[in-house]
């Protein structure tokens, strides 16, 4: 039998799929589930954006485009970077792709040998871990300790550089744990991949969503112009999970290398779907405000009832919305736990090693979900846990 590739072999998914599919098999048994597994809002794409998308497609808006996006949405981009972060980006660092997961994928592609080094967060986005292994680099995990909110030290990235580092990998706010790292700990960070010669992935998918927190970039020191890489989407807080639309903003010297992975892999993103992102940064804005209010009242509900459960502690996360309480008074492992929750307990949530070792101990909720099933869940985990 012919082999498949060495890289194939590497590569790895995600637990939240394999939970959810649990959970569905349960479901068709009869099992009531409340799920929290699964990361996007409990809202519908907002009318405007969808109302977009049907335009385009009457207006046939349906072709080809260029690869690395259409101007309009490009353009679209460059006024809400600088809006956001207090830079403009030249048209030129401007590049579109169907999600941010691509925006990984390409820009670890056009950075990472194999021996290289890969700095990043554990627990962590499970992709970067995935990617790293592909590439046949080493990915080297920097723990996220709950006395330091999860949050990242600059101290701990230093204690791991080597002179094969090559790659850093920056979440805020973080999946899995909601943490949101201040404006000194990204400008140290800046400091260490200048001083030592690395690149920085900024992922900041969840940048809108914080609670009375203010979102930082680490892009914002050199304008992703030198060594630094942007990363964002409409996913999350544009409820567009579906669409599979996001954006780069990287060095000039990146974007043509960039704009070859995308003519080689999708030709363009979808025309359609990039007319309704336009549509996304120059509409309304109003409902993201609101939706962050029931995201803060649900946070709430949720971190109150964990810490009222025997042996289960969390601390109240900034960003996102993923609480990830401390389950090890309990004496049963992340994945035992999970395991519990959902066959005994009918509560689908992840286990924190599905995010990396250092998530031993933790679970994953993601709280977007309707009150009542974050009021049913508490109830039936108070029950399980009782004794």
């Amino acid at each position: 039998m012919v082999e498949i590739s060495k890289g194939a072999t590497r590569i790895y998914g995600e637990a939240a799929f394999e939970v959810l599919a649990k959970a569905q098999e349960l479901e068709r048994k009869g099992k009531n589930i409340l799920h929290f597994e699964i990361g996007e809002p409990d809202i519908e794409t907002p009318e405007n954006i969808a109302m977009a998308g049907i335009k385009a497609i009457k207006d046939k808006k349906t072709h080809y485009v260029p690869s690395i996006g259409i101007i309009e949405l490009r353009k679209a981009v460059q006024d809400e970077v600088e809006k956001t972060r207090g830079f403009r980006p030249d048209l030129k660092q401007v590049i579109i792709a169907p999600g941010l997961k691509p925006g990984i994928f390409f820009s670890m592609l056009a950075l990472v040998n194999p021996g290289d080094e890969v700095i990043y967060q554990d627990p962590g986005y499970p992709t970067y871990g995935s990617v790293t292994s592909f590439l046949g680099a080493k990915g080297i995990l920097v723990p996220l300790l709950e006395e330091n909110e999860f949050r990242m030290n600059p101290d701990d990235i230093e204690k791991k550089i080597t002179k094969k580092t090559k790659l850093l990998i920056v979440n805020s706010p973080q999946n899995p744990t909601g943490s949101v790292m201040t404006k000194s700990e990204l400008e140290s960070i800046a400091e260490l991949a200048h001083k030592h010669n690395f690149f920085v992935i900024s992922d900041e998918i969840y940048s809108k969503m914080t609670y009375n927190t203010k979102h930082y970039s680490v892009t914002s020191t050199d304008e992703s112009k030198d060594r630094t890489i942007l990363l964002d989407g409409f996913s999350k807080y544009y409820a567009m999970t579906g669409w599979r639309l996001g954006y780069m903003i990287v060095p000039k010297f990146l974007a043509e290398r960039l704009n070859d992975f995308l003519v080689s892999a999708i030709s363009c993103t979808a025309a359609i779907t990039q007319w309704a992102g336009v549509e996304a940064l120059t509409g309304p804005q109003d409902f993201i405000p609101t939706m962050m209010k029931r995201f803060k009242e649900k946070r709430d509900k949720i971190v109150k009832g964990l810490n009222s459960i025997n042996n289960i502690s969390c601390l109240t996360p900034k960003g996102a919305f993923y609480a990830f309480p401390n389950i090890k008074k309990t004496g049963l492992s992340s994945q035992k736990c999970a395991d519990f929750l959902l066959n005994e307990g009918g509560i689908a949530a992840l286990p924190g090693t599905a995010f990396g070792p250092y998530g031993e101990g933790y679970l994953r909720f993601s709280y977007a979900t309707r009150l009542d099933i974050i009021d049913k869940a508490i109830e039936r985990m108070r029950d399980l846990f009782s004794s």
